[in-house]
């Protein structure tokens, strides 16, 4: 009965930060210059006051700012996330069409970086001091000083103009409808490859370097002294007395930085024209969708949320203390 009432309270808490969210989504965008209608009346060739006044009581833009963020949040409650101005479509349907890959993106992209950056930071800390560590070390600089959008381009210079081995552009080839499932598969993957590197790169140099520091410190621990006074490897000690420690601050600063990738990925896909919210959201932006701006700043705060409580199941994995309580 106390684990049901602690689900609700999270449940209820989510919801409440949900709403909140919405709130301050609505706020910040009705706040940003631009009048859709004004937009949509010079796409319609007509720019009178007359044409305007209508455009603007058709899409309930005339009414006072209080009762559309109270319509708006009565259709958030509702699961309505409105209607686009310029696509004439839902707004639901716009963003489930681009979901799916943004979440294929940004997960390939947070378990390459996460993996990667365990790995090298681990390698790197138990040679410390080794020309292996230096080489890790100023590579994990490197890659955290480069724009996204730098290193997306060399990529594509490189392994797509150069080498010829990947594709440069979009999600999958023009002819893929025709493909078999296993080929279909095979030619998203190999789309995927450039952009999801490009995305991970930063962030698996930021958990490189926090990794490397929380093995140096685990190193030093009494637990992992008894360990070698025990007698036993140092690859056994790795991995059963120091890498679930040296990890939990790496997963813990992954899990804060979980919202920066989802926002990184707008640029990333907007580099490789890859269809996703990142392309939608900066459509929207340009031609002033209100309705798919607030819709798409909602779905990605929940994805946000989500991608936050993978992160605290996969550290109560990783911790038995958590587990137990």
């Amino acid at each position: 009965m106390l684990q049901i009432r602690r689900i609700g309270v999270r449940l209820a808490g989510l919801a409440a930060t949900i709403l909140v969210i919405a709130t301050i989504n609505f706020i910040l965008v009705h706040s940003a210059p631009g009048d859709p209608a004004s937009v949509m009346a010079g796409q319609s060739g007509a720019t009178d006051e007359k044409f305007l006044a209508e455009v603007r009581a058709e899409y309930g833009l005339d009414q006072p700012y209080i009762v559309q963020l109270g319509t708006y949040l009565g259709k958030v409650v509702q699961f309505d996330l409105g209607y686009s101005f310029r696509q004439r479509r839902d707004v639901a349907d716009l963003i489930m069409e681009r979901l799916w890959p943004t979440l294929l993106l940004t997960l390939t992209s947070f378990t390459l970086a996460l993996a990667g950056g365990i790995f090298l930071g681990a390698l790197a800390g138990r040679r410390a001091g080794r020309w292996s560590d230096t080489l890790i070390s100023m590579g994990a600089l490197l890659l955290y000083a480069t724009p996204v959008f730098w290193l997306g381009l060399m990529l594509v210079l490189v392994f797509s103009i150069q080498l010829g081995w990947l594709p440069a552009f979009g999600y999958a080839s023009i002819r893929a409808d025709s493909f078999t499932t296993w080929h279909y598969i095979t030619d998203v993957a190999s789309h995927l490859v450039l952009p999801a590197v490009s995305l991970a790169a930063i962030y698996m140099a930021v958990y490189t370097r926090l990794m490397r520091s929380s093995i140096i410190e685990v190193s030093h621990e009494d637990h992992v002294k008894t360990a070698r006074a025990k007698g036993l490897t140092e690859g056994r000690i790795l991995r059963r007395h120091m890498l679930r420690n040296a990890s939990l601050p790496v997963i813990t600063f992954a899990g804060l930085q979980a919202g920066a990738m989802i926002g990184g990925a707008v640029v990333v896909e907007t580099v490789f024209a890859w269809p996703g919210l990142g392309r939608l959201t900066y459509d929207a932006v340009l031609q002033r969708d209100y309705p798919v701006l607030l819709g798409l700043f909602l779905v990605m705060s929940v994805l946000v949320i989500l991608v936050n409580l993978l992160t605290d199941l996969i550290y109560r994995m990783i911790d038995p203390r958590l587990a137990a309580r």
